[in-house]
C-alpha cells in the first residue's frame, strides 16, 4: 500500500486546483443563478487537457490513470459541478467507451476532438419510463438497410444541448429484453433530432440537462458499436467507470464545502473568540474531515483497482455510494458553520448544498449502488 500521491498526481491536483480557482471560481455564482453553461471554461479545460486524460496519446488524449482523473474531478468540483459534471460525461460515459468499444474508424473520426474539448459528448440512457430501470428501454432502432430508424424519446441528458456527439441506447430486438439493446453513435443536426428544453434544476444549474426526441433518424450502421445486443453491457460497464467520476465530484463538492467552512470558521468570532474554537464547531469539522477522507480513499481505491485491471464494479459503487451521503452531510454541515451566511448565495455553500444532491441521484441512484454492493457481497 502506498497513501502517497506520485509527483505526476500532484502537478495534475496543481494544475487542476489553479484552474478552478483562476478560471472557475470568477462567475461561478452568476452562472449558477442564471442556469448559463461554461462555454469558455469548458474550452479551456479542453485546452488544459481535462476532457480527455485518459485518452490515448495518439488520439490527443492525455493518456493518464484514473487516479489523475479522480483527482482533477475533485480539485474542479470543489467550485464548480456544474463545469465538472461536463468534464467527468465526456472522460467517463464517452470518451471511454468510444475508445475501448469502438472500432478504430469511430475512433479516429471522434475521439481527437472530443478529446480536445473542440466537441464535447452526451450519453443516451435514461428514458421517461427508464431512470434506475435501464432495461426498460422504449427508444428503438429498426435496421433497414445500410442504416437504423431511430425513434424514442431521452430524458435527463447532461450535456445535451451543447454537445455534438449523443451515444444513444435504443432496442433493436424488444423480444430479446436487455438482450436486445445496442448503442448507436448520433451527431447533432441530424434530421429528425430534436434537442427539448433545457430542465430548471435544483443543482449543477450551469450544466446543461435536456430531453431528447428521435424521429425517423437514420443512423448508419457503421454508427454502431459493437454487434447488435451489446448496448446493455456497453451501458453497465461504462456507468462502473462512471460512477468513480460521479464519486470524485461528490467528494471534490464536500472537500470545497469544507474548506470554507473550515476558513470561516477561523474568522467568525462569537462569544469573545472565533468560533472555531467552540468544541461544537470542532466537532462538525471533525467529522466533516473524517468522512471527506474515508470517501477519499474509496474514491482512490475505486480508481486503482480500475487501473490495476481488476474488477471495480463493487468498489466503484461503495464510492459513489459513500461520497455522494458525504457530500449530502457535509455540505449541510457546511452552511449550518456559517450560520445566517451559509444561506446566501455570496458564501457559496448554499450552491454546494444544492449541487450534493444529484450525486446520489444520478449515473445510479444510491439505491442501485446498494443493489451492486449487494449483489458483489452476496455472490
Amino acid at each position: 500500500m502506498n497513501f502517497q500521491l506520485t509527483e505526476e498526481h500532484q502537478a495534475v491536483r496543481d494544475a487542476a486546483r489553479e484552474f478552478a480557482q483562476s478560471e472557475l471560481l470568477p462567475g461561478v455564482i452568476e452562472r449558477d443563478t442564471e442556469a448559463k453553461f461554461p462555454y469558455e471554461q469548458v474550452k479551456k479545460m479542453g485546452e488544459l487537457g481535462f476532457m480527455g486524460m485518459m485518452v490515448d496519446p495518439k488520439y490527443n488524449g492525455g493518456g493518464m490513470d484514473t487516479i489523475s482523473y479522480a483527482i482533477a474531478m475533485e480539485e474542479i468540483s470543489k467550485v464548480d459541478a456544474s463545469a465538472s459534471v461536463c468534464m467527468s460525461v465526456n472522460n467517463s460515459l464517452v470518451l471511454w467507451g468510444l475508445e475501448k468499444y469502438g472500432t478504430e474508424a469511430q475512433r479516429e473520426k471522434y475521439i481527437p476532438k472530443l478529446a480536445t474539448g473542440e466537441i464535447i459528448g452526451a450519453f443516451c440512457l435514461s428514458e421517461p419510463e427508464a431512470g434506475s430501470d435501464a432495461t426498460s428501454q422504449r427508444t428503438t432502432a429498426e435496421l433497414n438497410g445500410d442504416h437504423y430508424i431511430l425513434n424514442g424519446t431521452k430524458n435527463w441528458i447532461t450535456n445535451g444541448g451543447n454537445a455534438s456527439v449523443y451515444l444513444v441506447i435504443a432496442q433493436t430486438d424488444p423480444s430479446k429484453g436487455h438482450k436486445g439493446i445496442s448503442v448507436f453513435i448520433v451527431e447533432k443536426g441530424w434530421d429528425g433530432f430534436v434537442i427539448g428544453k433545457k430542465e430548471d434544476k435544483l443543482g449543477i444549474r450551469g450544466s446543461d440537462t435536456h430531453s431528447l426526441m428521435f424521429t425517423d433518424v437514420k443512423v448508419p450502421v457503421e454508427n454502431r458499436i459493437g454487434e447488435e445486443g451489446f448496448g446493455f453491457t456497453f451501458a453497465m460497464e461504462t456507468l462502473n467507470g462512471g460512477r468513480i467520476g460521479i464519486a470524485a465530484q461528490a467528494l471534490g463538492i464536500a472537500a470545497g464545502a469544507y474548506e470554507l467552512a473550515l476558513a470561516y470558521s477561523k474568522e467568525r468570532k462569537a462569544f469573545g473568540k472565533p468560533i472555531s474554537q467552540h468544541q461544537a464547531i470542532q466537532f462538525k469539522l471533525a467529522d466533516m474531515a473524517t468522512q471527506i477522507e474515508a470517501a477519499r480513499l474509496l474514491v482512490y481505491k475505486a480508481a486503482w483497482l480500475k487501473d490495476q485491471g481488476e474488477d471495480y464494479a463493487h468498489a466503484s459503487a461503495m464510492a459513489k455510494l459513500y461520497a455522494s451521503e458525504v457530500a449530502m452531510n457535509v455540505t449541510v454541515e457546511a452552511v449550518q458553520v456559517h450560520g445566517g451566511y451559509g444561506y446566501v448565495k455570496e458564501y457559496h455553500v448554499e450552491r454546494l448544498m444544492r449541487d450534493a444532491k444529484i450525486t446520489q441521484i444520478y449515473e445510479g441512484t444510491s439505491e442501485i449502488q446498494k443493489i451492486v454492493i449487494a449483489r458483489g457481497i452476496l455472490r
